[in-house]
């Protein structure tokens, strides 16, 4: 390109450049830029997560020994804090409301021990996955991974945690006569599908507590709900015998109920299959299965988005 001077020579301009005229994303394009923090594919994401599953180990163990370092007792809570849980439903729902019926002393207290220690681990990975983005908002912006690594970590924590409590809930169920046989190895499954379901749970509730702070205030009074609605403190067709059937269905195919009601039934002698819906096996895959994947994917989808203002 060229220019006429005031003397009529003629003066060379500045070429055009090769990039003019082009969108930001045709020049990301040729000269190979990605947008920073953006979402990986799918099946990459979950390759990554693979990839840090010594740190999501590392950071649950740590998350669990750091959360009763403050207290004289230390880890003992674990155990000690579901144990005055079941001590005062049991003086409340067994002792003055009457919510045995239909069960003996030595059947109702290992149900009661049993249901909430279950609900309990689904409860707190809930908790634990409303703040799990929100709450660490140090970490996400200052360290590029998977930010699925937390709710499931903190999922994760929650399983170890009830590990401990599973020696007090071995010993409950023995000292009131339900002794070690095969159908305790039942727990293993029953634990694994609940841990796979609290984990879609936690991921759903991770996102959604992300953009919603104030999730995390309102959550205990909906647990508390779920929990009166899940027979933790009763048996769900006894208590409502005189009921419409599809109540007790309703309540009874909940999955806080399923998970418990297959624990209860692989330690506890008195507690037959007559007190288990139908294709209770299957509903807890079902639950599992779809609860995980649907919260997995849900949260994958927005996880460019997590620790931006």
């Amino acid at each position: 390109m060229s220019d006429t001077t005031h003397d009529g020579g003629l003066a060379l301009g500045t070429p055009p450049s090769a990039d003019e005229g082009l969108s930001a994303s045709q020049l990301a394009d040729k000269y190979g830029l990605a947008v920073s923090g953006a979402r990986p594919g799918l099946f990459e994401y979950i390759g990554q997560l693979w990839s840090r599953r010594h740190f999501i180990l590392a950071f649950s163990r740590a998350k669990l020994t750091a959360q009763y370092s403050q207290a004289k007792l230390g880890q003992v809570w674990q155990v000690v804090t579901p144990l005055l849980n079941a001590l005062v439903y049991f003086l409340i729902f067994g002792l003055i409301l009457g919510t045995r019926k239909g069960m003996t002393q030595d059947v109702f207290i290992p149900f009661l021990v049993t249901g909430v220690f279950v609900f309990t681990f689904t409860q707190s990975s809930v908790m634990a996955g409303v703040k799990s983005i929100s709450g660490n908002l140090g970490l996400v912006r200052a360290l590029h991974f998977p930010r699925a690594s937390l709710p499931i970590s903190f999922s994760l924590q929650q399983l170890q945690q009830l590990m401990f409590s599973m020696i007090v809930l071995l010993a409950v169920a023995v000292g009131f006569g339900s002794y070690p046989t095969l159908s305790w190895l039942l727990v293993i499954p029953a634990l694994a599908l609940q841990f796979l379901f609290n984990s879609g749970l936690a991921l759903i509730m991770a996102r959604a507590g992300s953009k919603t702070p104030d999730l995390a205030q309102l959550m205990p009074f909906i647990m508390r709900t779920w929990m009166y609605a899940s027979g933790v403190m009763f048996s769900i067709p006894v208590m409502l015998a005189d009921k419409p059937r599809w109540i007790a269905d309703v309540l009874q195919y909940n999955p806080a109920a399923v998970y418990m009601d297959l624990v209860r039934f692989a330690l506890i002698d008195g507690y037959g299959s007559e007190n288990l819906p139908d294709h209770v096996w299957a509903v807890a895959l079902a639950w599992a299965l779809v609860v995980g994947v649907v919260g997995f994917v849900y949260f994958w989808k927005a996880e460019e988005r997590y620790g931006r203002g």
